[in-house]
């Protein structure tokens, strides 16, 4: 596996300098957003869980719930195990993300071996378990093994951002803000921290976690 790693903000500011370079409305994306957070968190099961919580949810209600099940000990997989429904359910996750936690849970995803494999396996092996979804698996390969040029076309902010800073009719579907994100290759994990930044700033809230 040798694709680049964001490790730290030089990487991220070098990403920064080569959209800005290559595409105007990143830059004028960037002259209102200002520097971009790292965004880089911890890899294994509990970035994952998280990552589950927060689909279709809200960022703040994705927040809470996590805080709830931090709150209660239930991050790790041998707790979801332990856990009784309702012990899930006081924490805020609904019967279908109960499920997802218990398969996630059993399984038995060698964390540390995702690390040396291409991204596309990464996501391969991930959408194995049912309740990761492409964008699940993307957004862990993003932020949890810190590659540099993976996009999450699914995400819905980043379809509005789009939509926004290109002036397009109607945000992007899926396939289509995929082959878009292709212009900010190699470092469309630098775009996608890029258009959430902006999303903020356009809609005055968080679209991401």
């Amino acid at each position: 596996m040798n694709e680049r790693i964001i490790q730290n903000l030089n990487d991220v500011s070098e990403g920064v300098e080569y959209l800005t370079n290559s595409c105007p409305r990143m830059a004028h994306a960037q002259a209102l957003t200002g520097p971009l957070p790292l965004r880089r968190k911890p890899d294994g099961f509990a970035q994952l869980l998280s990552a589950i919580v927060s689909q279709q949810v809200s960022v703040a209600s994705a927040n809470a719930i996590w805080g709830r099940l931090k709150a209660a000990g239930l991050t790790g997989p041998r707790k979801v195990k332990w856990a009784s429904d309702d012990d899930l359910r006081a924490a805020g996750l609904s019967r279908q993300k109960i499920r997802y936690a218990r398969e996630l849970a059993a399984s038995g995803i060698n964390f540390r071996a995702l690390r040396a494999k291409a991204t596309p396996d990464v996501v391969a092996e991930l959408t194995q378990v049912p309740g990761i979804g492409v964008w699940t698996a993307e957004i862990y390969a993003m932020f949890s093994l810190g590659r540099a040029d993976v996009f999450a076309p699914g995400d819905l902010a980043l379809q509005e951002a789009v939509r926004l800073l290109y002036d397009l009719p109607e945000r992007p579907k899926d396939r289509a803000l995929r082959e878009m994100a292709q212009r900010w290759h190699p470092w469309r994990s630098v775009a996608a921290r890029q258009l959430w930044a902006y999303y903020h700033i356009a809609k005055q809230r968080e679209g991401i976690r």
